[in-house]
């Protein structure tokens, strides 16, 4: 049976995220209600656009206050995010050289999280589709003057190539720890960016193993092998994706659904299963 943790430098990881994007209003609520279901990974981004980091923070701060868990106890990921992947609210004033940008981000993310230390800091994708620009080396320079002051454990990249992957790796003072990227099926379960991550020393964080594999999750061997097990198919993704070394985000909105995503620890796949749903698409 797999731990529920990893070991990163000395940081203890969760193997199953909780991520607390598009919830808006909810986002409180629905963060406090995965640290009541068990939860103790979160994963957000200093981004309104598509994230409430601050109610985060205090969901995290009245699980604390009210003695659920200690900050010891949780894993906080947050995010740099460009200017483009940004609205108009900005943790940052966007006339700023890119290393106060990030600076700023940061220093704003401690004070929506309530924390003087934060786990995991993402670089949340670069400015271009490939390759490296000035301002992808900036942000990362930027992130490793944080790490160098002790205010971030770890760091790491959202939406990234294995080419990118490469060039960060063999150039970055501070190396990343994390790569997070959308599994799809249809890739092999994102599977040249997983085989660089495992040769290379990188943990990969997989999002919308569900939203983005719905004909998967409907396919005749999936429900097959969900019918031996007693588990819904998306148990048996969430299983796979733990099975071959993922760190799997959720971000349901169903108490229940949280209870049986972190079931898929309590049951293994064959050998034989793992293969069937590596080729799957």
């Amino acid at each position: 049976m797999l731990d529920r943790t990893l070991t990163i430098e000395g940081v203890r990881v969760p193997r199953f995220l909780y991520g607390t994007a598009w919830k808006e209003d909810e986002t409180r609520r629905l963060t406090e209600l995965a640290m009541r279901q068990g939860f103790r990974g979160i994963d957000t981004a200093n981004q309104r656009r598509h994230y409430h980091e601050a109610a985060v923070g205090e969901a995290v701060q009245f699980a604390i206050k009210t003695g659920l868990a200690t900050r010891d106890d949780f894993f906080l990921q947050t995010k740099f995010t460009f200017r483009r992947g940004q609205d108009d609210r900005l943790p940052y004033d966007p006339t700023a050289p890119i290393e106060v940008q990030v600076e700023q981000s940061f220093a704003s993310s401690l004070m929506h999280l309530g924390t003087a230390v934060i786990d995991s800091l993402l670089l949340h994708g670069f400015t271009q589709r490939a390759g490296l620009g000035s301002a992808d080396w900036e942000a990362w320079h930027a992130m490793e003057a944080v790490h160098d002051s002790g205010r971030v454990r770890l760091l790491g990249i959202s939406n990234a190539t294995v080419d990118q992957l490469r060039l960060v790796c063999d150039r970055a003072r501070v190396p990343p720890r994390f790569v997070q990227n959308r599994c799809f099926a249809a890739q092999k379960w994102d599977g040249r960016v997983r085989e660089w991550c495992a040769q290379n020393g990188l943990v990969y964080q997989a999002f919308s193993l569900l939203t983005a594999n719905r004909q998967v999750l409907a396919h005749p061997k999936l429900i097959q092998i969900a019918g031996r097990h007693g588990k819904t198919a998306a148990q048996i993704v969430f299983r796979f994706a733990l099975d071959v070394g993922m760190v799997p985000l959720t971000g349901t909105c169903d108490a229940h659904h949280m209870q049986q995503d972190l079931d898929v620890h309590l049951f293994e796949l064959s050998a034989e299963e793992l293969l069937e749903i590596e080729h799957l698409s």
